[in-house]
């Protein structure tokens, strides 16, 4: 049986590290680290994921500030909004919930968070601090694998790790942290020639694509560590049959997958982290890592152990 890669125990990991750091810098600073959260419009999914770093962040004991502009906020009003939160002391973290609505530059936006604040690691200047190595805040969903594989113990130094999808920010961040670590890493995409071919070389497959079920026992070496970034959902009772899903199905009338098909994952890999429950729970983890690594450094204070 292949070893399932839960993120929920390295996430109570992480949170027990951080409640001493969040804990120290209230005692020296005479307030908790604080994080703002923009979310433009009243979409369903981009709600749900904002209650649920709120809640972390109120499990930790972070101050959270929720920012709610107009679905019909024009780039321009949003920059003057992240321009009251730059300047803001009480923030030491902004995110800026994506997607955002179609008339606004998400790239500005993005870029407009100065990258002391910038909670997702997604400003140019921290990505070019990853690419040389330097201390900087990481985007939170690679982050936050690199803690899973460090948790199970995935052996990486010298071995091939492959990303299926070269998104800003999964997969190009997630292809630098495995090269840190000393794998040798292959990116592929929707155009890579002979895809099922590149990933089964790997004995790290990191699936980012975002296409439900993609990758089928023909796509994984025997015996490899499979990592399911992907999250969709299933509308009908047959696909999700297929999938392995049914019984999912048939009491919430709809179920989640991934974007490795279940049954062939859990025939063929050494380990693999299942959907839902595996990256997931690790994205909010490192977000709040990266809010309480921020306050320290903009308060001078050293990280207390945990």
């Amino acid at each position: 049986m292949p070893v399932i890669l839960e993120g929920k125990p390295v996430r109570d990991r992480i949170f027990s590290g951080l409640k001493p750091r969040v804990e120290n810098l209230q005692a020296k600073l005479g307030r908790p680290p604080g994080l703002a959260v923009v979310l433009v419009g009243h979409d369903p999914a981009s709600e749900q994921y904002v209650r649920n770093k709120i809640m972390a962040c109120t499990k930790l004991g972070i101050h959270s500030k929720k920012v709610t502009p107009p679905a019909s906020i024009s780039t321009q009003g949003l920059l003057e909004t992240l321009d009251d939160l730059n300047r803001d002391p009480a923030v030491d973290a902004i995110l800026v919930q994506m997607p955002l609505p179609k008339q606004v530059d998400a790239r500005r936006v993005l870029e407009a968070v100065v990258p002391d604040k910038d909670a997702d690691g997604f400003h140019p200047l921290n990505v070019g601090h990853l690419v040389a190595g330097r201390p900087a805040p990481r985007a939170c969903t690679p982050a936050g694998i690199m803690e899973l594989l460090r948790h199970y113990q995935i052996e990486l130094d010298g071995k091939n790790a492959v990303v299926v999808g070269r998104s800003d920010i999964i997969g190009k961040p997630m292809s630098l942290m495995l090269l840190a670590a000393n794998a040798t890493v292959t990116i592929c995409h929707s155009r890579t020639s002979n895809l099922a071919g590149e990933c089964r070389r790997a004995d790290v497959l990191v699936a980012a694509i975002g296409k439900p079920a993609l990758i089928t026992a023909d796509f994984i070496k025997p015996g490899a560590a499979v990592v399911d970034v992907g999250t969709s959902r299933i509308s009908d009772r047959e696909t999700a049959a297929r999938l392995g899903r049914a019984a999912e199905f048939d009491r919430k009338g709809l179920a989640w997958v991934g974007d490795v098909s279940p049954p062939d994952v859990e025939k063929v890999a050494g380990a693999y982290s299942p959907v839902p429950g595996g990256v997931g729970p690790l994205t909010i983890a490192m977000l709040m890592s990266n809010t309480v690594e921020l306050a320290e450094r903009h308060g001078g204070v050293k990280a207390a152990a945990g």
